[in-house]
């Protein structure tokens, strides 16, 4: 069951890593991280969802989000490789859209 404190809890978590997104932003790795810390806490909120409804097909939501975590993991990270690579560092401050 959910206590009284979980919600507040996990949204409390979904907005200092979105403040962490928006404020932290001059490594990709940082911005990474924190995009994790979001998809991590949508992910707690739907299993503890799941495990309060009795349905089946409400059991697959929490499996399908790590799926798409682990693709958007493995996504951001070949980026990061992939512009340290051509750019030298990972500082989104040296990037510039009309320069690739």
């Amino acid at each position: 069951m959910l206590s009284t404190h979980e919600p507040w809890l996990l949204s409390t978590t979904f907005f200092l890593s979105l403040l962490g997104l928006s404020f932290h932003r001059t490594h990709l790795l940082s911005a990474l991280l924190c995009l994790e810390g979001m998809m991590l806490s949508l992910y707690v909120g739907l299993s503890l969802w799941a495990t309060k409804m009795t349905s089946t097909s409400s059991n697959m939501f929490p499996v399908i989000m790590l799926t798409m975590s682990a693709c958007e993991a493995g996504l951001g990270l070949s980026l990061m490789i992939a512009t340290a690579r051509s750019h030298g560092s990972d500082n989104l401050n040296s990037l510039n859209l009309l320069q690739c």
